[in-house]
């Protein structure tokens, strides 16, 4: 049977309660996300300073069996690689940017055990991570300026998603950055499956209506390609 794309829901967490960190996701997975993306940065890579693998890994000890992929805005990838496994993370996306060899760091996740998620910044041209989609499993574009949570979502971002999906029609693309119900279905139509969703979601009167919404509009455009 040939694989299909499916649409998922990932929530960043980073705009949530941080001193209800357990309770916030819970929730969340209550309210039918897919998975949880969980936001680590460095104060290097990009101005801001969020979790890092002892949170995750006291958060895994908590939620056993839902995917979770860490979105790594670090400047140095390769540094936390094996902490972040040992934390029980599903996929490790790391941003190109700062990497000198990315095939190396793909290389070493895989042998950790996760998956491999290639991250570019909207300032970076899509051809730099087709060089490497042979080595991973996801790719991720921003559709803002990594770093912090609420901006305004770029939607000339898009043709890098199109791009990609035109290119690659059974790859995981995921979008992050003022992803919301207003400008879900610019994503979808562009052909992203995996959404990352953080203020429109966490802030959301019904999360549970809002990320059926978000994954309605995402499967029925998946359906019609």
């Amino acid at each position: 049977m040939a694989r299909r794309l499916q649409a998922m829901i990932g929530p960043s967490i980073l705009n949530s309660d941080l001193s209800r960190l357990y309770e916030e996701s819970q929730k969340l997975l209550d309210n039918g996300a897919d998975y949880l993306h969980l936001d680590v940065m460095d104060g290097h890579f990009v101005p801001n300073l969020t979790l890092g693998h002892p949170v995750v890994k006291c958060l895994r000890n908590k939620i056993k069996d839902v995917f979770f992929e860490t979105h790594m805005m670090v400047s140095k990838p390769e540094q936390w690689i094996v902490p972040m496994a040992d934390a029980g993370v599903d996929q490790y996306t790391f941003h190109i940017e700062p990497v000198d060899n990315v095939a190396e760091v793909c290389r070493k996740i895989k042998e950790s055990g996760m998956k491999v998620g290639l991250a570019i910044k909207p300032g970076t041209p899509v051809s730099e991570v087709e060089k490497y989609i042979s080595m991973s499993d996801m790719v991720l574009i921003m559709t803002v300026e990594p770093g912090f949570g609420g901006q305004k979502f770029m939607e000339n971002q898009m043709v890098k998603v199109q791009h990609l999906r035109k290119n690659y029609p059974l790859l995981n693309i995921e979008v992050d950055g003022g992803v919301g119900p207003s400008t879900i279905s610019c994503c979808a139509n562009a052909g992203a499956n995996m959404i990352v969703s953080g203020t429109a979601v966490i802030g959301a009167a019904d999360q549970a209506a809002t990320i059926k919404l978000l994954r309605s509009t995402v499967q029925e455009a998946i359906d019609r390609q």
